[in-house]
């Protein structure tokens, strides 16, 4: 907190953190909110706690911005957390206090998250805010991920019953889906887009009844692809090979190479 003051002085700090505000910090914070979740996705746990401190610092520079316009401080945020989290976790603070403790009676994680969302709905009540009675989420930010966002309309809808019972009809909508996009082939890339569009909603969809995060896998399955990549040049320049000169069937035999 204390750096974050110098940083933002107005006669000693850095005249690119003076010319910061909310606005143009903004893309930063999701940027690191990014990386985050790639270092997890790389397992590269050593760089996470870099990320995080990255991470951090978007909220102390929020903050600070907040504080200069006497708007809020750091503390008010730690504050406003804690106490929402307490007050979303009664079945462990009981007496509405950091100081309560439960019974032992344990709840499985899904009654929490029905609990959590009923006092959410609660919170939005008492604020005088609107609550939607559609089943779908009214605060879903638009920057979110798209795999992200996809699973959790889904979830929304499953929790008012719309939604296969198990994995197998999921698994028929998929071939569906697949055999639309190869049908619209012929009739534009804008018929492929939003059937292609719709295959993808179908995998998350399997991979929710599945109990995967289709976001996290993702990420995982993209730094695979790029490990295993490199590694193909790699092996191909030590052969003494340039890589883009090599055919495919030349380059498949390197990928089988770098999955060994």
């Amino acid at each position: 907190m204390a750096l974050m003051a110098r940083l933002r002085h107005p006669e000693h700090g850095c005249p690119w953190d003076l010319k910061q505000t909310f606005s143009t910090i903004a893309p930063y914070t999701l940027e690191e909110a990014s990386e985050v979740a790639e270092a997890i996705a790389r397992e590269d746990y050593e760089n996470l706690k870099e990320e995080l401190g990255d991470l951090l610092f978007q909220v102390l520079f929020h903050a600070r911005i907040a504080e200069e316009a006497g708007m809020f401080s750091f503390d008010d945020i730690c504050q406003e957390l804690q106490s929402k989290l307490v007050r979303r976790h009664p079945h462990v603070f009981p007496d509405g206090t950091l100081s309560s403790f439960a019974s032992d009676d344990k709840l499985t994680p899904e009654v929490v998250k029905q609990r959590w969302q009923a006092i959410k709905a609660e919170e939005k009540a008492k604020k005088s805010i609107a609550v939607s009675t559609s089943a779908m989420p009214d605060d879903l930010p638009s920057s979110m991920p798209a795999l992200l966002r996809a699973e959790k309309i889904q979830s929304a809808a499953a929790k008012v019953g719309f939604d296969w019972p198990d994995v197998e009809p999921v698994v028929d909508k998929i071939y569906e889906e697949l055999n639309e996009v190869l049908e619209a082939r012929a009739e534009g890339i804008e018929r492929v887009s939003e059937e292609v569009g719709d295959l993808m909603f179908a995998c998350v969809n399997l991979a929710r009844h599945l109990k995967v995060d289709a976001e996290m896998a993702m990420r995982k399955a993209s730094v695979k692809f790029e490990q295993r990549f490199r590694s193909m040049e790699v092996l191909a320049d030590n052969d003494g090979f340039s890589f883009q000169q090599l055919t495919l069937d030349e380059m498949e035999s390197y990928w089988q190479q770098s999955k060994a």
